[in-house]
């Protein structure tokens, strides 16, 4: 069941209280910190690899690595919110978001943002993460997107050398969300009342299939750009390159075989942000550089 929404009130933000963005330089993590300093909050920006190149001016960063807790103390120290975002390697290398939790708990963080998948509400993956935060004696939300309009990212050099994508499955059409969108309600969640215990789904305005998101990144570049169906075990090899097995298998299964509730397309972006999702179309035309 989606979640409902309960009007927004702004919290007091009297006391110069932070908020910290982990994975702060990732698709969802880097809009979000921008979203945040430009509404006037302290941020902490939180990667393993990040630099004062990577944060707007006034935000504070941080490198640190989730999978070693301790280094996170002075990060957490006089936060009030936290964005968790793990690695999609966290908990096979053993990661503990309990642990995390814990150190952020003591620093003084009150409220805590979790990136999840739409997978977890429909079995595909599992809930050990949101098991972790609802259990804790923190405020919590969970922001639980579907498929990411950047996961197409992955074509750009295809698309770049060859004018061509090649995927799998390709006139399966699923509900891709903008991962900035994802990162304004985020913001929403972090910033303001009515969202705590609440649980949302995000997908984009319509579901888009393969063969649509190459013809839209053709539009956005004004060349044509060929589509080759990729066979399930082709994907299933490229995917291994950076992904563990057990993702790339639930992955495969969600983009060749979703189901309908996969396939619907979620109201909550639009009940917390009072405007619609952005389509797949747009997102292309914003991030052409890319397939340049």
């Amino acid at each position: 069941m989606l979640a409902s929404v309960e009007p927004t009130q702004e919290l007091d933000r009297t006391g110069a209280n932070m908020i910290v963005v982990t994975g702060a330089t990732g698709n969802v993590g880097r809009p979000l910190v921008q979203a945040l300093a430009a509404a006037g909050e302290q941020v902490t920006a939180v990667s393993r690899r990040i630099s004062a190149a990577d944060v707007p001016p006034g935000v504070r960063h941080r490198q640190a690595d989730l999978l070693e807790p301790e280094e996170l103390a002075p990060v957490f120290d006089g936060a009030e919110a936290l964005f968790l975002v793990t690695s999609g390697d966290f908990l096979a290398a053993g990661g503990s978001a309990r642990d995390v939790l814990d150190v952020a708990q003591a620093g003084g963080v009150r409220r805590v943002v979790l990136l999840s998948s739409q997978g977890v509400a429909t079995g595909r993956h599992p809930s050990v993460l949101e098991d972790s935060v609802t259990q804790s004696n923190l405020e919590w939300t969970l922001v639980r997107p579907g498929g990411f309009d950047s996961n197409t990212l992955q074509w750009a050099q295809m698309v770049r050398t060859h004018r061509m994508v090649a995927a799998p499955f390709g006139d399966v059409a699923l509900p891709t969300i903008d991962p900035a969108d994802i990162a304004e309600v985020a913001a929403v969640a972090l910033r303001a009342a009515g969202h705590i215990g609440k649980a949302y789904e995000l997908t984009g305005p319509e579901p888009v299939s393969p063969r649509q998101q190459t013809a839209a990144i053709a539009d956005a570049l004004g060349e044509p750009v060929q589509f080759v169906d990729q066979t399930h075990a082709e994907a299933r090899e490229q995917l291994l390159r950076f992904m563990p097995e057990p993702v790339v298998e639930a992955t495969l299964d969600i983009l060749g075989n979703p189901t309908s509730g996969e396939q619907r397309v979620s109201p909550d972006v639009e009940r917390i942000l009072g405007r619609r999702p952005g389509t797949f179309a747009e997102w292309a035309a914003r991030n052409v550089a890319a397939f340049k």
